[in-house]
């Protein structure tokens, strides 16, 4: 199966499990995936996340978080820049997303790393997701 935007397919996986209330959903893995999900688990919006094998190369498992009343840390997961529209920020023009309530993920020629860490760093790049 050929599929043209791998990041989106993880993020509408991710968003249909966290509508069914799973526990975790499981994802094929990719060097990208992986790190998009360090930056949601460093910002606190996954429990966790496990790289295991898989019939055909290897699965991403990534563990979702809930808060005590059982209702999901993630809210929104919105893809920014897209295969045909790619988006590109430089670090002064980084606003918070929805007043710090959210982060951006950003690939930056030193990784993926979320907007506030870009801005420690001074250093732009992609947008490639919002999540809040």
């Amino acid at each position: 199966m050929s599929m043209s935007d791998p990041i989106a397919d993880m993020l509408t996986r991710m968003r249909n499990a966290v509508l069914r209330e799973h526990k975790k959903v499981t994802i094929p893995s990719s060097k990208i995936k992986e790190n998009i999900a360090k930056v949601l688990k460093d910002e606190g919006f996954i429990s966790d996340f496990l790289i295991q094998d898989a019939p055909v190369g290897k699965e991403l498992v990534i563990s979702l978080r809930y808060t005590a009343k059982g209702e999901p840390n993630i809210r929104t997961l919105q893809r920014v820049s897209k295969p045909g529209l790619r988006i590109f920020k430089g670090f002064k023009s980084l606003k918070p997303l929805l007043n710090g309530q959210g982060i951006y993920v950003i690939s930056t020629s030193n990784g993926v790393m979320s907007d506030a860490q870009c801005k420690k760093e001074k250093i732009g790049g992609e947008i490639i997701c919002a999540v809040s």
